[in-house]
């Protein structure tokens, strides 16, 4: 009788155990944020695209493509670093997916049909990319504009780059949050501020007019 309560209690604390550590990761953990990195041209206007959209918890303007030692906007801005502006974007995939992301940067956020430019901004710096982080996002990328090749949604070829992110660079501080910070400079307001009535028009449940700050 004694070895069948011993047995019992054994078989309790096992099972206490078990539902213990498999109850205590998702009662406390929070959703794990993705990155993603997306080339538009200037990153002004992309940056201020994202930040608009509801899950995205920070956009930041940068520089991909290139090295740390030339990751400056004096350099970038000649156009033969490597580099292209960028933004990072971190974001919640249960309130934002990444596919959705794509379709915000093809349709919203620049001309994925232009080469080696963006509106009256020319050169390397200013290309269409994706910088994927992981296989998944490579997959998603590619049958994105697959699809919207098949579609023939533009009149020209798309000559988005999709390619690995090897590192980020920051953007020096005043670049950051610019349309925010300076919503009447004329670059904005001919060039960027069109983008965000794109967004609030084509995809309203996903717009948000307050944004981030980041």
């Amino acid at each position: 009788m004694t070895a069948i309560k011993n047995f019992r209690r054994y078989l309790l604390g096992s099972l206490c155990l078990t539902l213990g550590l498999a109850a205590l990761p998702n009662a406390t953990a929070a959703p794990a944020e993705e990155t993603a990195v997306f080339a538009g041209g200037c990153f002004w206007g992309v940056d201020a695209v994202f930040k608009h959209v509801k899950g995205v918890s920070e956009v930041m303007s940068g520089y991909a493509g290139g090295s740390a030692t030339t990751a400056l906007y004096e350099q970038v801005s000649k156009g033969n670093t490597g580099h292209a502006e960028a933004v990072r974007v971190r974001f919640n995939p249960e309130q934002v997916s990444y596919r959705q992301l794509l379709q915000v940067f093809f349709s919203v956020a620049h001309n994925p049909t232009q080469l080696n430019r963006q509106g009256p901004d020319v050169g390397t710096q200013y290309r269409s990319a994706i910088f994927y982080t992981n296989p998944e996002q490579q997959k998603l990328a590619q049958a994105t504009i697959q699809q919207l090749t098949a579609a023939r949604t533009f009149s020209r070829p798309i000559v988005t780059q999709v390619v690995p992110l090897q590192r980020f660079y920051p953007a020096e501080e005043y670049h950051q949050n610019y349309l925010a910070l300076h919503p009447d400079q004329p670059y904005i307001v001919i060039h960027d501020k069109p983008k965000l009535e794109q967004l609030r028009k084509r995809f309203p449940a996903l717009y948000t007019p307050t944004g981030t700050s980041r």
